[in-house]
């Protein structure tokens, strides 16, 4: 009996202790990523709020931040300039709400494309750094005393919800991006401690008991350290005893002196030069370069699907996932330039899925070939967002002296996946430091085997020809190698 007695203690301590995290950092930290996110490989970023009726930024600027580029006289003053020219110097911001119709907003057509580009996760913005909320939100409203949220003014319709309920009718996962500061909130400017306490917390505990996202994606962290923000007790709730606690994804924004060091997934945005090494990365981007719909962004500013795929097999090779953003208008449809890219993904992936799906890094995670390998491009914006073409500099059209990558690798299991960016003009593919002696090599699409000759440890694979009617994949061709 006493064993007995004994025996049940121990399981009421292990359970007890089990899967707690303390609120610290090296408690939170030895979570693991939710293996359903690393599967993912690939997710849609949606912008979309009251910033959505101005839609207006100079190229190469962030449209989503029209608020706060209006009341710093961001621009060099070109956002006052044209507010005062288009609305009138007395128009306030907070008077695009009701304009924020989002009459022609139909979650189903959402949810049914973003399933078809291939996409596994979204993350909505609930909240932006203006602080005007998607759902329900009575911190939303409260803290200024005026409505302030998508049920209360604008679509009078819980916006959040609605997408939420058809993309889990899809084979998608939902998720929810959160800004934890705001620009001009009253709480935040007089007293901030207040603000978090009262108003960021609550807010906070009530879209994730509420929606239970998949993914929680924190932003405008920058301003001030983790401490303030409560970051390791909000953390320890969320994966100790809120609904979503075992397969709810964060990523690292959760202080000023956090990113690239605590958290979760690391959340470089237009940085492909960054490299994480064994720590998991999700890089984001938008279509074109302003994250919200701005309009005066011109077919040429917008990436082609095909440098959109090439940027999701340098993250995926690398071991990371690609977070690309599409920027609705106010009356909720998403651009037909955006639902393009992303069908054409989805027909690629559709192809060639099983070589980013559910894959791992492979020991040569990329093959470069001869030249410098330490490219600079330049600045979309002066800053360090570096824009999408850099991937066609790195696999066909180099600046003299400077090499590219030949060949993206992923595994899965035993099999290995060569992704050529180009069809090989003389049909022949040099993988080096590959001896594929007893392997079978395919071309994934079309399941034909290819012939290959080993060499002093290298392997030359023959392609076939190239029949257009026979190979549908327009971008990046897949070796198979079992």
């Amino acid at each position: 009996m006493k064993k007995y007695l004994l025996y049940l203690l121990l399981l009421v301590s292990q359970s007890m202790f089990a899967q707690t995290y303390q609120p610290n950092w090296k408690s939170i930290d030895s979570r693991p990523i939710p293996e359903w996110y690393k599967d993912a490989k690939f997710g849609i970023f949606i912008h979309w709020g009251v910033y959505s009726v101005p839609a207006w930024a100079p190229k190469g600027q962030y449209a989503e931040w029209y608020q706060e580029n209006l009341q710093s006289n961001g621009f060099k003053g070109q956002a006052v300039a044209y507010h005062n020219k288009k609305y009138g110097a007395d128009f306030s911001y907070y008077q695009f709400a009701p304009l924020f119709k989002a009459d022609l907003f139909d979650p189903e057509a959402w949810a049914k494309l973003f399933e078809q580009s291939g996409a596994k996760y979204i993350v909505l913005t609930s909240k932006h750094h203006d602080g005007f909320a998607l759902w329900p939100s009575k911190q939303a409203s409260e803290s200024r005393g005026f409505a302030w949220n998508a049920v209360d003014v604008g679509p009078k319709r819980d916006l959040l919800g609605d997408l939420f309920k058809a993309v889990r009718k899809t084979s998608v996962h939902p998720g929810i991006y959160y800004s934890l500061y705001e620009w001009y909130n009253p709480l935040w400017l007089n007293n901030k401690q207040l603000y978090v306490q009262k108003h960021m917390i609550p807010q906070i505990k009530d879209v994730i008991d509420t929606y239970k996202p998949d993914v929680f994606w924190t932003d405008g962290e920058w301003e001030q350290p983790d401490t303030l923000w409560h970051s390791t007790e909000i953390l320890s709730w969320m994966f100790n005893d809120s609904k979503v606690k075992d397969k709810i994804v964060v990523n690292d924004r959760w202080g000023k002196d956090t990113r690239y060091k605590h958290g979760g997934f690391y959340s470089p945005e237009y940085q492909p030069n960054m490299d994480f090494k064994n720590h998991y990365f999700e890089e984001s981007r938008g279509m074109g370069f302003s994250y919200g719909y701005n309009r005066m962004e011109d077919a040429w500013d917008y990436n082609s699907a095909k440098v959109l795929i090439l940027h999701l097999l340098d993250k995926v090779s690398r071991g990371g996932n690609f977070l690309l953003d599409i920027g609705p208008d106010a009356d909720g449809k998403i651009p037909p330039i955006m639902q393009e890219r992303l069908l054409e993904i989805g027909q690629w992936l559709k192809i060639n899925g099983e070589a980013i799906y559910g894959t791992t890094k492979y020991k040569n995670t990329i093959q470069w070939g001869p030249g410098k390998r330490d490219y600079q491009p330049k600045s979309e914006d002066n800053g360090d967002h570096v824009g999408g073409d850099i991937m066609l500099k790195l696999t066909e059209d180099p600046d003299p002296g400077y090499a590219i990558k030949e060949v993206f690798f992923t595994q899965k299991g035993n099999t290995v996946f060569a992704i050529v960016p180009v069809w090989p003009a003389n049909h022949k593919v040099l993988l080096r430091d590959m001896n594929l002696k007893g392997k079978k090599v395919s071309l994934l699409e079309t399941g034909e085997v290819l012939p290959y000759i080993v060499t002093g440890g290298n392997s030359e694979v023959k392609f076939p020809e190239f029949i257009p009617g026979k190979i549908k994949t327009r971008y990046s061709y897949v070796i198979k190698i079992e």
